[in-house]
This record gives structure tokens, C-alpha cells and sequence, in this order.
């Protein structure tokens, strides 16, 4: 699909899971309160820890990291976003600085929505507001998830989950043999799931050792589906 102009955002608006319900009146509104398109190369910062962030971004293209930097300027990936996705929902809430930063991993497109717009349609559709919520509630739950899994499960079993849940098939096709494609370069995801990227280069070649998957750069054959969530319990 071509990248949307300025005339277009109402229809693409439209595409994007969060405003999919609302009419072509609303759409309009939003659009014209300052909506836009912003660009990112690779290695682009969309905004920094301590930042002010007046807009909210939807993901239409590309992929998106949220990280934090440790004192000793270690990085701790904390999510990956991808088409549909949002971030800067904290700042239509409140005027607090970003607690973390966004960067574009490859060439990203960004809906870039102003406060003022999605505060008015808050005000206007409380429907709206609630499916925000309710996005922002999955997202912490995904995130509470994550804590579990750091605190509860060893490195091995965390490979193992991210590498299932990860699967593009469908459900009824999940135990057969498919392809995982990596959304990230490995030392991203490494960082994603509390790894050392040797540590997870290791785990992925143990598991190609047992015949389990078959690595191709980015992407990871699962060949026996099965079996592959049944080896952390051996």
C-alpha cells in the first residue's frame, strides 16, 4: 500500500484499529486538528527519556523500540511496536516527561496526532475513551506478563515462549512445522527478554542442535512445534 497524503489521513485513519468505529465526520475533526505524517530512518529517536511529548503516534509502517538507558548507558528494550500500534498515550493524560525512549528500527511512518485532537474526541465519544483504555490495559497487563516471566522463568523457557508466541500462523496450524521472522535484529530481542544477546544466540543455537528449529538469519523454522514446547520441561 502507498503512503497516505494529507488528504488521505481520514480514510487511513479509518484502517487503524483504535479509530476503525468512528464516523467520517469524527475522522475529519481529528485530521484537521494538526493530524500528520512523520518519517523516521533507522536509528531515528521519535523522543528521549525526560522529554515533553505534546502527540500521539500511531504505527502504519515500520517498527518502533521503547527503551530505557541505565545510568552506566546500558539499554533495556522494554516493548516493540509494529503497524497499528500506538505510543504517547501517557501524555494525553497527564504533562509528565517520558519516563523512556522510541526509536525507529528500519524505515517508519508515523500518524502523528496532536493532544488536543484526542482529548476533544474523549470529550465528544466516551466510547473512544474506553477503547483507549482498554488498549492501555492490555498493555499493562503484557507488561506485568514480562515481570513474571523475568522473575519466574529461565532464560531458556523465555526463548522458547517468545519464539511460540511469536508464530504468524493460524491457530488450527500451530503444531505443524512453520516460520518465525524475527522482528528485530537478535541482540534487540535479546535485550527484550532480559538476555545477554550471547545468551540468546546460544539458546537458539541449542535448540537447532536438538533439531528443533532451523535458524536462517531473521528467521527461525520451527520444525517441531510440539516438541519445542515441551523441552523446557525436560
Amino acid at each position: 500500500m502507498s503512503s497516505p497524503t494529507r488528504q488521505e489521513l481520514p480514510r487511513y485513519m479509518a484502517m487503524q484499529p483504535l479509530f476503525r468505529s468512528l464516523n467520517e465526520e469524527d475522522l475529519a475533526r481529528i485530521t484537521a486538528q494538526g493530524c500528520s505524517l512523520l518519517r523516521l530512518c533507522r536509528g531515528q529517536t521519535l523522543f528521549g527519556a525526560g522529554e515533553a511529548c505534546e502527540h500521539f503516534h500511531v504505527v502504519i509502517t515500520g517498527q518502533l523500540k521503547l527503551f530505557a538507558l541505565a545510568p552506566n548507558g546500558s539499554e533495556k528494550v522494554l516493548e516493540l511496536l509494529g503497524p497499528g500500534q500506538t505510543v504517547g498515550e501517557a501524555s494525553i493524560f497527564d504533562n509528565l516527561p517520558q519516563a523512556f525512549g522510541a526509536q525507529a528500527l528500519g524505515d517508519t511512518l508515523l500518524l502523528r496526532i496532536p493532544k488536543i485532537a484526542i482529548t476533544d474526541q474523549i470529550t465528544r465519544d466516551p466510547s473512544f475513551a474506553l477503547r483507549l483504555l482498554a488498549d492501555a490495559s492490555q498493555r499493562i497487563h503484557k507488561l506485568q506478563r514480562d515481570v513474571e516471566s523475568y522473575c519466574l522463568h529461565s532464560g531458556l523457557q523465555r526463548v522458547v515462549d517468545f519464539l511460540l508466541e511469536s508464530r504468524t500462523a493460524t491457530p488450527r496450524l500451530t503444531q505443524q512445522p512453520h516460520t518465525v521472522s524475527l522482528p528485530a535484529s537478535k541482540a534487540t530481542i535479546a535485550s527484550r527478554l532480559n538476555l545477554s544477546p550471547e545468551y540468546f544466540s546460544r539458546v537458539l543455537r541449542e535448540l537447532e542442535d536438538e533439531g528443533l528449529i532451523q535458524i536462517s538469519r531473521r528467521d527461525i523454522h520451527i520444525l517441531q512445534p510440539r516438541e519445542l514446547a515441551s523441552y523446557t520441561l525436560q
